[in-house]
């Protein structure tokens, strides 16, 4: 029997899949395997969302023009140079559409962000695959992977899963070697976590080069995730083209409304970035205490390296660890299979994991000295 069959390569995609958000089982449950911040939206945010209930009929303006306008305020941008998504992963799905078709490449590192690679196939592209070292992007790995059908090259800085980054002069490297038809993404999902003297999410290159763009996202540090809101910054060219195909009115009216009223409460961003600068080097040192392999991260969750030894592998602290009500994130996908991601909680959710990490530690340990007696 016949039926509508999907274009080649559709079916090849594999589906994004997200961490799990449950324990069965277990009683009291942190979620630790989204990146999400602790302390929640700000308060001004959500007194906006609640004073919009009665608007729901209403169809937003078609251009988020008070979004944009308050972002270009924040960061000194220029509005018009601004797009808005439905999160910045839209961003990236219409850079792809926009840029690549069959026979060009989408070029990214070894451990980016999972969506390049499926953007890059959605609109009917090659993935191309630079290797990294040492768990952070390589400039001149992935400039030998350029070629005359390189059309997009994306990085995401600081990189997810594995927290690294590049130093400001290192991105304005390849940015200023890629070919000038090629785009540089430079996807800042995790920015504003950054407190490296040599760190830069992009706006200088933006307004240096004509071929590079900047994403970000509401959905991390400012707790919009579930509104779905991002942006992207770029060159006048870039950004004509993103809103030519960008569906329309595709931020809603209340998602606008909560990022600008996110923008605005600094103190509330201010107590987001001062807890993780907190939590993140104690959570590093902790865990690494137990003999553990924390890479070293800049953005708000570390990914942590388990022994491939029986009782002690990622997939033994994970089940474990759920079962104790603590989800992270499994982060096989990315090919790294002796690892979990942990993202920074709350204090009591930061405290208990490394007291269930020391106590699997030391279980698996001994079990492993019990059975190597018998």
């Amino acid at each position: 029997m016949s039926r509508p069959v999907p274009r080649p390569g559709v079916l090849a995609i594999d589906p994004y899949v997200p961490g799990k958000s449950a324990a069965p089982g277990a009683g009291r449950t942190f979620k630790l395997s989204a990146n999400e911040t602790p302390l929640g939206p700000s308060p001004r945010a959500i007194q906006t969302v609640r004073d919009m209930a009665d608007s729901l009929a209403i169809y937003p303006e078609g251009t988020s023009r008070k979004l944009r306008e308050a972002i270009g305020a924040r960061y000194g941008l220029d509005p018009a140079r601004i797009v808005a998504g439905a999160g910045s992963d839209e961003i990236l799905e219409m850079l792809a559409l926009a840029y690549i078709g069959p026979g060009d490449e989408g070029l990214y590192s070894q451990y980016g962000f999972l969506e390049y690679k499926i953007v890059t196939l959605s609109a009917g592209g090659t993935p191309v695959v630079a290797p990294e070292r040492n768990y952070t992007s390589d400039i001149d790995a992935l400039l030998a992977c350029v070629t005359s059908r390189t059309r997009l090259v994306f990085i995401a800085n600081p990189n997810n899963p594995t927290g690294t980054y590049l130093p400001a002069g290192e991105v304005a490297r390849l940015a200023r070697a890629l070919p000038k038809n090629a785009i540089l993404v430079l996807d800042g999902a995790y920015a504003e976590y950054v407190e490296r003297d040599d760190y830069d999410a992009g706006v200088a290159l933006v307004d240096q080069l004509d071929n590079v763009v900047m994403t970000r996202t509401f959905s991390k540090i400012y707790g919009l995730a579930g509104l779905r809101v991002g942006w992207g910054y770029g060159s006048d060219h870039i950004v004509d083209a993103l809103n030519r195909i960008r569906p329309p009115f595709n931020v809603s009216s209340i998602g606008a409304a909560a990022g600008v009223a996110a923008l605005e409460d600094v103190a509330h961003i201010e107590k987001s970035v001062a807890h993780n600068a907190r939590w993140l080097p104690w959570l590093s040192r902790e865990i690494s205490a137990l003999g553990l392999e924390v890479l070293p991260s800049v953005a708000n969750f570390i990914a942590i390296r388990f022994p491939d030894t029986p009782g002690l592998t990622a997939a033994d602290a994970d089940h474990f660890l759920t079962e104790r009500g603590l989800i992270l994130r499994a982060i096989r996908a990315y090919g790294m299979d002796e690892f979990l991601r942990l993202t920074i909680g709350v204090e009591e959710a930061n405290e208990l994991v490394v007291a269930a990490l020391r106590e699997f530690m030391a279980q698996a340990q001994t079990s492993s000295r019990k059975t190597a007696h018998v």
